[in-house]
């Protein structure tokens, strides 16, 4: 279902590329996500948006087109990425953070038990990153490491907390 997916997300960024005239002064910024090693079967996310700030303040947030969905990242391990969201803007900009807006299908599975991730902060406003990297001319691309092993403690109880360490790779 994801490869269906992913083929669909593919072949309509490809349309959507050839039918958009591209000038010198603009770059498309497509965002990747993957995920460093953890000791689960599966640690789902949930995300429903994907968003960037090109200004130093909270009013330069602008929504990038995202697939959403939930995001298994544990197979999104050893240099593999998926792609999450997409836009064409100046190249003038910098992006200076990044946003994702979570759901709240987010999951993880120890030991062919699945329990739920709460998030204590983030759940709202979303999870924010730095990044600071100006675009370039041609086709630019930002890859995050959703980093599970750090990102998720476990109480002891059966209890899983999402506390999102997230990377510019």
């Amino acid at each position: 279902m994801k490869k269906i997916m992913l083929l669909f997300v593919l072949g309509a960024s490809l349309s959507f590329l050839m039918s958009c005239k591209k000038t010198e002064d603009s770059t498309k910024l497509t965002v990747l996500l993957t995920d460093g090693p953890i000791d689960a079967q599966e640690v789902n996310v949930e995300i429903n948006e994907v968003k960037v700030n090109f200004r130093d303040d909270s009013t330069g947030w602008v929504s990038l087109s995202t697939t959403p969905g939930v995001y298994d990242l544990l197979k999104l391990q050893n240099g593999v990425t998926t792609p999450l969201a997409t836009g064409t803007y100046p190249t003038s900009n910098i992006v200076k953070e990044i946003r994702f807006v979570l759901g709240t299908k987010n999951t993880i599975k120890v030991k062919d038990v699945v329990y739920p991730l709460t998030i204590p902060s983030g759940g709202d406003s979303g999870l924010k990153i730095k990044v600071g990297k100006q675009l370039a001319n041609s086709l630019d691309s930002l890859t995050i490491d959703f980093d599970a092993a750090l990102s998720i403690k476990d109480d002891g109880a059966g209890i899983y907390k999402l506390s999102p360490v997230l990377k510019v790779k």
